[in-house]
């Protein structure tokens, strides 16, 4: 472990699938010891889910393995007495706990905050929701997809022919498990103030306010934003470039940046077109625009065209597949990617993307394997093997 500011915080995490399972994935990162409560024979959903038919049958499925390294697993049946005893003893040694069941389902189950806070008035306690834990749409399920459909994001992702389009990742449940996360984290730090906290985290409202920019616009000035495809609206020339294998970005936003372009493809007269001359009007007339810096970039591949104009101070990027950036060398040696033996194999995991002075967190154990931490957590309470063997026995780990 290369930095720890979580060290000494202990998390439980009482969530499935992915936006309660990323936040606590980042918290591991940043040092926290998070302690995963599973059903017992099942565990968390994505433990089923990912490319690797076999792994999924091993209950350690890809889905499984992508945010659930460093953290510690027990098994714990909820609907038992014993199950709600000894959660209730963990809360007592617990800084925070995060669950992302539809809201109602922890008041049901009789382990609501208000119920935990009397186990331990300082518990830092994260419902993540699709859409809060009040309102008319609360009791919704929280998925990903709908999610990004009710908050305008697919409305505007895609072109006018596409739109509305899915973001090609769960960036909804993401962004919620992010928010979570940050959220926590702003709690653990407030600890002086010696008091527990309820975190109410909506997806909806987490997504939205990632729209800043279009949000605003629309509160303020009155404008809707509308599907641009890749084109940026705010600047042009600014999205994607046919080139001659493929395409490339360019975010030439600045005067300056499209005047040194125009020079660098050889048309220095465009700067002189009145089409052209300053922003908006390179906003109203985008699509010729295009028309002309497309003739001369089709005439070289990206890689030459992207040295080019970043050589000169133009913003410029190829676009590249999920793999091609993987193998990148900037990644070799940042911390993104971290090496982690499971059942045998060395498998790689994605980090956090953060540095702390020069190096990037980490966590030293892999994946658990379900409820491969249950007699050790057990133990740390103080229950015995005659008594675990019981607990067993009855189902309630």
């Amino acid at each position: 472990m290369t930095h720890a500011p979580l060290k000494g915080f202990r998390i439980l995490d009482l969530t499935n699938v992915l936006a309660g399972p990323f936040c606590c994935h980042q918290l591991a990162h940043m040092g926290a010891d998070v302690i995963k409560v599973e059903t017992p024979g099942t565990g968390d959903l994505a433990r089923q889910l990912g490319a690797d038919p076999d792994r999924n049958a091993d209950l350690m499925g890809v889905s499984f393995l992508a945010q659930n390294s460093g953290k510690r697993s027990i098994t714990l049946n909820l609907k038992t007495a014993s199950g709600k005893r000894i959660l209730n003893e963990m809360v007592q040694q617990a800084d925070a706990l995060v669950e992302n069941f539809r809201p109602g389902v922890m008041t049901r189950l009789s382990l609501d905050y208000d119920k935990l806070s009397q186990e331990n008035p300082r518990l830092v306690y994260c419902a993540i929701s699709g859409f809060g834990q009040d309102g008319p749409l609360a009791k919704l399920p929280a998925y990903d997809q709908i999610v990004q459909g009710m908050s305008g994001v697919m409305s505007i992702t895609g072109d006018a022919n596409t739109a509305p389009y899915r973001v090609g990742y769960p960036m909804a449940d993401t962004i919620g498990g992010m928010t979570a996360a940050f959220a926590v984290a702003a709690a653990l730090a407030n600890k002086a103030e010696n008091r527990g906290t309820f975190i109410d985290v909506s997806m909806l409202e987490a997504v939205i306010a990632t729209m800043g920019w279009v949000v605003s616009n629309h509160l303020i000035v009155g404008q809707a934003p509308t599907p641009n495809g890749n084109d940026n609206f705010t600047a042009s020339p600014s999205g994607t470039f046919k080139t001659a294998d493929g395409v490339m970005n360019i975010a030439a936003n600045k005067q300056e940046q499209f005047e040194t372009l125009c020079e660098i493809i050889g048309k220095p007269a465009l700067t002189l077109d009145p089409r052209f001359t300053d922003r908006k009007h390179r906003l109203s007339n985008r699509a010729t625009l295009t028309t002309e810096l497309e003739a001369a970039f089709i005439t070289a591949p990206t890689s030459d065209w992207v040295e080019k104009l970043t050589t000169r101070g133009v913003p410029a990027g190829p676009v590249w597949s999920v793999p091609e950036v993987l193998a990148h060398p900037q990644l070799a040696d940042r911390g993104l990617l971290q090496t982690h033996r499971v059942d045998g194999e060395d498998l790689q995991l994605v980090g956090t993307g953060v540095k702390f002075d020069g190096n990037a967190p980490g966590v030293d154990a892999p994946p658990p394997a379900l409820g491969a931490h249950t007699t050790e957590i057990l133990t740390e309470l103080g229950y015995d093997n005659a008594q675990i063997l019981a607990l067993k026995k009855e189902g309630a780990i």
